[in-house]
């Protein structure tokens, strides 16, 4: 049976109400009068999330280059797939800061401070690679979980895109664990 709905709610605007709306305020672009978050919190909680996609970014690649060993060329790949994948999202986080009218934060000062994940350390084996690379997943995951929560029915956009980072983050830190596992000999999660 179906929920019926609440009369003193109204379902949609009339079209003529909608129109007028949509014709005030044109400077401020994608954000209506219906934009119920707070867009400059938004915008910076962002630009966090931007840091830490450059960062993911960078360790990523850093480690496609510098992996080494008789089985690095399958991490090798992992590795700048993933570099990829994390710039993919940076591009996506920067366009939905620029929507909201923002200005995307690409500047390498502070990014380290701005971000949720570190760089890590450069002179690393294959399996500390690994390591931090799942840590660092780890992080991502649990901090998009808190911004999706966060960002909720009152920026659906932001928390759709959010979502949609966070499926490939959780996938990331799969790899990454299976990696380890493969290169420790050992299983590491419980059955």
């Amino acid at each position: 049976m179906a929920d019926k709905p609440d009369p003193n709610k109204p379902f949609l605007s009339d079209v003529k109400t909608l129109r007028e709306r949509a014709r005030k305020h044109l400077e401020k672009g994608a954000v209506t009068s219906t934009y119920v978050g707070d867009v400059n919190k938004t915008i910076e909680i962002l630009q966090s999330v931007l840091a830490t996609e450059i960062v993911c970014t960078l360790r990523y690649q850093m480690h496609a280059v510098a992996a080494a060993g008789i089985s690095s060329d399958g991490v090798k790949e992992e590795f700048a797939q993933h570099a990829k994948e994390e710039w993919e999202h940076a591009t996506e986080v920067a366009e939905r800061i620029n929507q909201l009218g923002g200005k995307p934060n690409f500047s390498p000062e502070g990014i380290l401070s701005r971000s949720a994940s570190e760089y890590g350390k450069q002179d690393l084996n294959l399996v500390e690679m690994i390591k931090e690379n799942l840590v660092a997943e780890r992080i991502a995951v649990d901090h998009y979980r808190e911004l999706i929560r966060y960002f909720g029915d009152d920026d659906p956009t932001t928390a759709h895109m959010i979502k949609g980072i966070l499926a490939v983050e959780e996938e990331h830190a799969n790899d990454m664990h299976d990696l380890l596992v493969a290169h420790e000999g050992r299983p590491m999660l419980k059955e």
